[in-house]
């Protein structure tokens, strides 16, 4: 007995072994399922998978992942994966931060579904990591399924080989992935069927597949810049022209390619020597160049537009980019030439040979595009409501944030959202309010455009999904409910708007409302809930939901069921008052001969639902609460601060809103994150603010849409070196200022405003007197 289950278990450590060593996403998906099928193992079943296979896999490699994943769960943001447990969730998109945001869903206990309209992983450009990047998926595991993963000084992966690894990470704890399906279209839930009918769901290709059936709370487009999800419109920043080119070539592992060093950067105005000599050789002039060893030999640089056309490379001179750059204006053969020409020299000619990798369109692995046309979406989120059905729509990803990709950013501020997406989802979930889930998105948006690896919290360990975590001046309250109503899309606005500050949210089924309510009155006399309308008509199912969680709030034992107008309208007080439940009716309306409408009671139950799912009360039942809290006379403390303070934020919100609408604007603001807008001049300018001489873009930063060098960003008083997101901008002046200079520099200008007043009350006064004089 006991060597036929040493059998299985080398079986299983084999094949686990198998999927993890996987080297494609088509035979990682097979591993996968092998793995399963021999483990027997439900794919379907997302709340307890992971558990089932760390328990079946007891290997001595896999307890090193299981470790490592079991501390990320740990989180207390994730409730021990119950946080998201009746959220279903679709993303579009199988890339890495797709993936990433996957992974995340699954660890918060959504159902996550990721779809793919590709079934292979050929994207060969290798991706510079920033340290948090790094740190973040080495705590994932990533050297269990990579072992050469940042090793050393080495900060970069491969595209393909990080959706190898976030596929593998994201199958693990749960996600169900499918490949060769192709988004198409969201469908609204059918008209005439209530909230009974289906919900949301998406026109997929192959229009047969399984997935077309899945309904969702939650749909998540991470598909890139072309995202296929409505509702979202792109600004475009476009810099003077700057002309990428991108080459993998063939690495074949040899020792010779081994001792070839890489290129992190090298740029013009640091090394003049390097690109004239290389002008002069091969009549290549480039602005920069970076070499990255991966799966492949990885090259991109910069490329001067007179250069291509001298080559041959761009056929015709056109002033349009897009013409400019155009596959019939371009002459492959040239490029491809003036590619491997380049990397050659850049290296010093020690690559034996440099031999083009095949892309996913079985082409030469090389690429020519103007990286400085940049996209970003107006805003990162919205909800869409239909015949009592919401669902909240999100992108990640270069569909939400197209940035300089070749440093970076792309896939450091892909993570970020995508944890900012998950928080957001939390929040969804939790029943937060539509328009407040909105504004506080989109107010931590407004910080990722600006987001370097220098500004972000330092202290990797402590990230978490919570945006305080990660970002040190957040101020998720800048954009304010009122201003994103647009993005509150409802087709029935007036069943929906019982909240104060906007539209109700109900996305619980009304079957799994039943099923919550039945157990809530369980055992209260003259109570038996059956439906969501005839049996709430006594008023005492209400009672009862109340009396539930608050004892001390209704003496229910003195109540009269016969008394069916009184007994509703003291619940609907009492939840007013209490929880700020309003009503949706009235006492007597209830009462009458066709009882409470079902859609008025969903909407209205699922306040309840929202507020108390997760209670101790409504988990454990009655009688725990009775011995729990006997004789309690009121909330408890923590309860009343809460309401309490939820109250004064609303009418701090509310008279905040009106003085902003109100108010003119200042000339001179503190930089900090609570009004930042994406920079105009964004990819703008390729000249220094400060010393008016040409900046490169690999060396520039930017802000308050302005470029400049490192080292010219400094304090128009002081002189002292600034730092991004510590530092204070006039934008009359157009100087920027450190925090202490900031200040005086405002309190002058207080001081001046302050006479202007005084001078001009004091002018009124003399004017007044004057005329007194003449009349006496």
């Amino acid at each position: 007995m006991g060597e036929t289950e040493d059998e299985r278990t080398s079986q299983a450590g084999q094949l686990f072994e198998n999927f993890v060593q996987a080297t494609t996403c088509k035979g990682t998906l097979q591993a996968f399922s092998i793995l399963c099928r021999q483990l027997e193992l439900n794919l379907l079943d997302h709340r307890d998978f992971y558990s089932s296979l760390k328990a079946a896999i007891t290997y001595w490699k896999a307890k090193g992942l299981w470790g490592k994943l079991d501390k990320r769960a740990s989180h207390k943001e994730y409730s021990k994966g119950k946080a998201c447990a009746d959220t279903r969730c679709l993303i579009i998109g199988g890339g890495p931060c797709g993936f990433r945001t996957a992974i995340e869903l699954a660890l918060l206990g959504a159902k996550v579904v990721v779809i793919e309209k590709r079934d292979t992983f050929s994207r060969n450009n290798v991706l510079h990591l920033w340290p948090y990047t790094i740190h973040d998926l080495r705590n994932l595991g990533a050297k269990k399924f990579y072992g050469k993963f940042c090793a050393g000084s080495i900060d970069h992966i491969s595209i393909r080989q990080l959706q190898l690894m976030l596929l593998k990470i994201a199958l693990i704890v749960g996600v169900e992935v499918h490949v060769n399906v192709e988004f198409v279209k969201l469908l609204e839930p059918p008209e005439g069927q209530g909230t009974d009918g289906p919900g949301w769901r998406a026109e997929v290709r192959p229009a047969g597949h399984p997935i077309s059936n899945y309904e969702f709370d939650v749909i998540i487009g991470a598909d890139g810049r072309r995202s296929t999800l409505d509702g979202f419109k792109r600004k475009e920043f476009r810099g003077k022209l700057a002309i990428a080119i991108t080459a993998n070539f063939v690495n074949r592992n040899t020792t010779a390619e081994a001792k070839v060093e890489e290129i992190s950067g090298v740029a013009f105005i640091f090394n003049q020597k390097f690109f004239l000599e290389l002008k002069e050789e091969a009549g290549i002039d480039l602005e920069n160049i970076v070499y990255y060893k991966d799966n492949t030999h990885y090259f991109v640089m910069t490329a001067k537009k007179q250069s291509l056309l001298d080559k041959g490379v761009i056929i015709n001179d056109y002033i349009e980019t897009e013409r400019l750059l155009a596959s019939d204006n371009v002459n492959q053969e040239a490029l491809l030439s003036y590619a491997r020409e380049a990397a050659d020299f850049a290296t010093n000619y020690q690559l034996p040979s440099l031999d083009y990798a095949i892309n996913h369109y079985s082409q030469p692995d090389v690429a020519m595009f103007d990286f400085t046309c940049m996209y970003a979406s107006e805003n990162a989120a919205l909800v869409r409501e239909k015949h009592g059905h919401q669902v909240l729509v999100a992108l990640v990803g270069d569909s939400l944030l197209e940035p300089f990709w070749p440093m970076g950013t792309g896939c450091a501020r892909g993570f970020l959202a995508a944890f900012d997406t998950a928080w957001m989802i939390k929040g969804w979930a939790q029943g937060k309010e539509p328009l407040d889930l909105l504004s506080e998105r989109e107010s931590i948006y407004r910080l990722l455009p600006q987001t370097t690896a220098e500004n972000i919290s330092k202290n990797f360990e402590q990230y978490t999904i919570d945006p305080a975590t990660r970002y040190p001046n957040l101020n998720s309250t800048c954009v304010r409910p009122h201003q994103v109503r647009h993005l509150y899309i409802n087709g029935e606005q007036g069943l929906s708007s019982l909240g104060r500050s906007g539209p109700t949210r109900t996305s619980v089924r009304p079957s799994r409302l039943l099923l919550w309510c039945q157990k809530q009155t369980q055992g209260y006399r003259g109570v038996d809930v059956t439906d969501l309308t005839t049996s709430w008509r006594s008023g005492l199912a209400l009672c009862a939901l109340i009396h539930r969680q608050r004892p001390d709030l209704i003496d229910f034992d003195s109540l009269n069921e016969a008394d069916c107008a009184k007994n509703n309208q003291l619940a609907f007080d009492v939840a007013e008052r209490e929880f700020g439940i309003q009503p949706v009716t009235t006492g007597k309306e209830m009462n009458a001969e066709q009882g409470p409408d079902k859609l008025i009671m969903v909407l209205y139950l699922s306040k309840f639902y929202e507020m108390f799912r997760n209670s101790p009360q409504s988990i454990t039942g009655r009688a725990f609460h009775s011995v729990l809290m006997p004789n309690q006379s009121a909330p408890p403390v923590g309860e009343r601060e809460e309401q309490k303070e939820n109250k004064v934020r609303s009418m701090a919100t509310q008279l905040l809103a009106r003085f902003e609408e109100n108010a003119p604007s200042c000339g001179m603001h503190r930089q900090t994150s609570m009004r930042k807008e994406f920079p105009q001049g964004l990819g703008g300018s390729d000249t220094c603010h400060f010393c008016k001489k040409r900046v490169y873009i690999m060396e520039r930063l930017s802000a308050e849409g302005y470029f400049f060098h490192r080292e010219c960003f400094r304090c128009n008083i002081c002189g002292c070196t600034l730092r991004l997101g510590g530092h204070a901008f006039d934008s009359n002046q157009g100087a920027f200022y450190c925090k202490l200079h900031f200040s005086q520099q405002k309190i002058s200008s207080r001081h001046r405003r302050g006479e202007v007043i005084l001078i001009h009350f004091i002018k009124q006064m003399l004017s007044t007197n004057k005329s007194d004089s003449l009349y006496s």
